[in-house]
């Protein structure tokens, strides 16, 4: 019987049918990223070549998943024997309510980009963090500590993000967000962790700020690190998070998008003279992660960072 490739993106139809849906496919698919849109996704290139890497006889794949479609998708995976799967736009945060528990550090993000099944229990995680704090150490050589950080967005991985800060101590933390009130909503959680004074001069360690530009070039002249924990950037038609009027050279920008080519925020930090990154050594470091969590062993960094496009 002639052996099947795997779909370039699979769909919850695919999955309600799957014995049809992934007949004489070798090997089986028995992981994949949940997403809406999914089709940009590069974590079944680096996950792949981990599991071959360790002679793991399954293979990860992509679903469109749309929002509506998300606790029907998560709930096949332990009837169809799945590992488990990473998740991402929109799903993080929604994914809390269709798992059965929640590793400690999931629960206090409030979201969940990683499910393992384990005896026929979803168990969520969060990888994110850890993936942002090893991301920044490789692109800029810093440490999250010493940094004065802006967060654009208030969603999942943006939770994820601003607890790592938070969690590293950091010297500044300003989060934005078009929707003004869960960035509050965010401040007002993370704000035991900063009680302690580290800045001085006039601004606050920790402060939500409207996404008008006249308050964000203020904030900019006592920001290190700016991050892109939006969308923005996925679409080829999305205009910068940020205009590169508003950059400066002594900035770093780290947009958590990746695409084929540049994202729109970092062609702006190239005209600014500030550099710039994008989310593939995220992907990478959090990838690693939840590759660590499914299988219990350490994850071939080197063989996973080898399958990302240059």
């Amino acid at each position: 019987m002639k052996k099947k490739s795997a779909k370039k993106v699979y769909t919850l139809a695919d999955l309600q049918s799957w014995t049809e849906a992934s007949r004489e496919v070798d090997p089986p698919i028995r992981l994949g990223v949940f997403g809406d849109p999914v089709a940009h996704s590069l974590s079944p290139e680096i996950q792949n070549a981990a599991l071959k890497a360790c002679q793991i006889d399954i293979q990860f794949a992509r679903f469109h998943i749309r929002p509506e479609e998300l606790g029907s998708a998560i709930a096949l995976l332990s009837k169809l024997d799945f590992v488990g799967a990473n998740l991402t736009v929109p799903h993080k945060i929604a994914a809390l309510g269709f798992v059965d528990e929640l590793d400690d550090e999931a629960k206090q993000i409030g979201a969940v980009n990683t499910i393992a099944v384990r005896d026929g229990k979803l168990i969520g995680f969060n990888t994110d963090g850890v993936g942002f704090t090893r991301a920044i150490r490789n692109e800029f050589s810093v440490d999250l500590r010493d940094l004065r950080v802006m967060l654009l967005g208030a969603g999942g991985a943006a939770r994820a993000i601003a607890m790592q800060c938070a969690q590293s101590n950091c010297e500044r933390l300003v989060i934005v967000s078009r929707n003004f009130d869960k960035a509050k909503q965010l401040v007002a959680e993370l704000h035991p962790r900063f009680a302690g004074p580290r800045v001085l001069g006039p601004v606050a360690r920790l402060e939500a700020v409207p996404w008008e530009n006249k308050a964000l070039q203020f904030q900019l002249g006592n920001i290190d690190l700016v991050v892109n924990a939006t969308p923005l950037g996925l679409n080829s038609n999305d205009a910068a998070p940020l205009p590169q009027e508003l950059l400066a050279p002594h900035l770093m920008i780290y947009d958590t998008v990746y695409t084929r080519g540049r994202t729109p925020l970092l062609v702006a930090a190239d005209e600014a003279g500030a550099r710039g990154a994008n989310g593939l050594s995220m992907l990478l470091h959090q990838g690693a992660r939840s590759f660590e969590i499914w299988f219990g062993r350490e994850a071939p960094l080197d063989v996973m960072r080898a399958a990302l496009p240059l």
